[in-house]
Parts: structure tokens; sequence; C-alpha cells
């Protein structure tokens, strides 16, 4: 196979040496390829958890949160601001009367 004599004796240590390197590089290939999937999925599980945190939080009273034993915080300590409110701009119809 491959033009190796495997039944020489003067090069069957070296042929027996060659085929376990090449079992234990196949064996490093395939742990670095796992654990590189594996980092892959925990990084996308981790923007998904943190996705869904945002989430909830902005669904929530703005930046108000409730924290047990402690209650309703807010990030500036201060009182509820409203949301702003926006005028919609003229269109160009307004403009000419």
């Amino acid at each position: 196979m491959f033009g190796i004599d495997w039944n020489n004796p003067q090069t069957m240590w070296l042929n027996y040496t060659n085929l376990a390197l090449g079992v234990v590089t196949l064996i490093c290939f395939a742990a670095v390829g796992y654990n590189i999937v594996k980092e892959l999925l925990e990084q996308r599980q981790k923007h998904n958890a943190m996705d869904r945190e945002l989430k909830d939080m902005l669904s929530a009273q703005g930046h108000a949160m409730e924290i047990p034993g402690l209650g309703w915080t807010m990030a500036d300590g201060g009182e509820p601001v409203p949301p702003p409110v926006f005028k919609r701009p003229p269109t160009p119809r307004e403009k000419k009367q």
C-alpha cells in the first residue's frame, strides 16, 4: 500500500513509527476541530443570552429594574423621565400653505 513494504525488517520500525505519528496527528486535528466548534457554539449561546437579557431589560420600564431585597432601582438614581415627544416634520404641502 502506497509503495511501503511493511514486511521489510530494516524499515518496519520506521513504518510503524510513521503510522503512529500519523494517527496522533489525526487525533490532534480532531481535538482542535472539536474545541473550535465547541467554542463557537458557546459564544453563540452567550450572545443569544445577552440579547434576551437586553430585550427583557428594555421591555421593562426604561432604565429601572427590580433587584430582589432592594426594590426598584434606577441607573441614574432619579425620577422616571417621560419619553421625548417628537414632532412630525412638515410635509412639502404643509410648507406651501
